[in-house]
């Protein structure tokens, strides 16, 4: 079904558009950095919860994924668009109930969530957090969009607009930024337009009804909870491993944070290299998703297998490349954020262990789950992933950082292990085959 130059037209924009989104936020702290360390530090402690905001839509937006693309393999376009109507309103409703939450509690979140923390820093960090909430149907409805086009293997479109998006970004940045001396509300703002931006260009196109699948007339769109249930069943176990993902980091973060400004600088800017490092795998597995999801969709297990094991072998080469990539650029831009030298030192030097390690570890333990989850595997991969991160990242993090004062570095011990037991799990599943029999109907 899919020859390599069709899997490569299909994998290279997903990545681009996974780099760009997380170049979003590096692009942020890069400009704020330069405001000071307590503007840095704010902005990463609420990125660190705005992570698992996106997290939470990107799971509803896979069960837009692996619905829809195994309908376009069963070549059942009516029920695709149906499905995707469902996953457009899924996605509207959720993000708006949760904005309304979060602007409701804000303060007080962020006060359960890291506690007592430099006044400076949490004024930064409520100034950021305020704005960036009422991006929230944006990144959902952006999400949901891009998760309709990858489904029918439009991946380019998706790209664009994530380009035309993160130049907005940066430029709005620079201009209210450094512009107009806004500090860390010129980050806001630009973050918030440029992602309101990207949901209404994504959800215009798909109204073009020259493509497999299309949806017009949103606001004639009513829940069909049959449809609804079916999304929900792929997406809230995905949901809830993202979300424990996330919850994890967060538990994390509140450790780190009692280590000073100079750590939380460190380890904020650290977590921003390793998510630009990781976008070339995740963009693997998010395209994997669509492959197997068709190729299920048309009864070919044996090619879903085959594609799988492909991919991981991709994702080795994604994952070892863009680490490298990113440790040779990791010294210009700590110098470009303006970051003090303490922290830039702990910064690289942890990075430098994350380019070791997660070559050899990563991609058997994230890319192979997105095989799972477009055959409808979703359970598995959310028990296995939330068990090993909180019995073995979390837990032991939390140990190596209060109790034997490893500092910052007690965080990737953690997730290295984490990586490594996830990885031997999900490869046995995937040996066994008992994935392959979860196809969605």
């Amino acid at each position: 079904m899919f020859s390599n130059r069709k899997l490569l037209l299909l994998l290279i924009p997903i990545i681009a558009e996974q780099f760009l989104n997380s170049l979003m936020g590096m692009a942020d702290s890069m400009m704020v950095s330069n405001v000071g360390a307590a503007a840095l530090s704010g902005v990463s402690l609420v990125d660190s919860i705005n992570n698992l905001v996106v997290q939470a839509f990107n799971a509803m937006a896979t069960g837009g994924v692996i619905i829809c693309s195994t309908y376009v393999g069963q070549k059942d376009l009516k029920r695709a668009n149906d499905s995707a109507r469902q996953v457009i309103l899924v996605s509207a409703f959720i993000s708006f109930v949760l904005m309304l939450i979060c602007l409701l509690f804000r303060n007080q979140l962020l006060s359960i969530i890291f506690g007592e923390i430099e006044q400076d820093v949490m004024q930064a960090a409520s100034i950021y957090f305020l704005l960036t909430i009422i991006s929230y149907p944006g990144i959902s409805l952006a999400a949901a969009g891009s998760a309709v086009f990858r489904a029918q293997s439009n991946t380019r479109l998706p790209m664009n607009v994530a380009i035309v998006s993160n130049i907005l970004n940066v430029a709005g940045n620079a201009v209210l930024i450094w512009g107009f001396g806004l500090g860390v509300y010129g980050a806001a703002i630009a973050t918030l337009c440029s992602r309101l931006f990207s949901a209404i260009v994504l959800l215009a196109f798909l109204r073009r009804d020259n493509q497999q699948i299309f949806v017009r007339e949103y606001h004639k769109i009513r829940p069909d909870f049959e449809k609804i249930k079916k999304i929900l069943a792929m997406g809230i176990p995905n949901g809830i491993e993202n979300s424990m993902f996330q919850f994890g980091k967060l538990a994390i973060q509140s450790s780190v944070s009692i280590l000073g400004t100079a750590a939380i600088a460190a380890q904020s800017m650290t977590n921003i290299f390793e998510n630009v490092n990781g976008v070339a795998g995740i963009g693997v597995g998010i395209g994997l998703m669509t492959i197997v999801g068709q190729c299920l969709g048309a009864g070919r297990k044996d090619e879903a297998i085959y594609y799988t094991k492909k991919m991981i072998g991709w994702g080795y080469i994604a994952i070892l490349s863009s680490c490298l990539l990113t440790y040779a650029i990791s010294r210009p831009v700590t110098f470009i954020a303006g970051m003090e030298k303490e922290s830039a030192a702990l910064c690289i030097y942890m990075l430098g262990w994350i380019t070791i390690v997660k070559p050899l570890l990563w991609p058997l333990s994230f890319v192979t789950p997105y095989a799972m989850r477009a055959a409808g595997d979703v359970k598995f991969s959310m028990i296995v992933a939330t068990l090993t991160m909180w019995l073995c990242r979390v837990t032991l993090a939390t140990y190596l950082i209060r109790v034997v004062g490893m500092g910052a570095m007690g965080v990737w011990i953690g997730m290295f292990c984490d990586w490594g037991i996830r990885g031997i799990i999900f490869t046995i599943r995937f040996r066994s085959g008992k994935w392959i029999h979860k196809v969605v109907g």
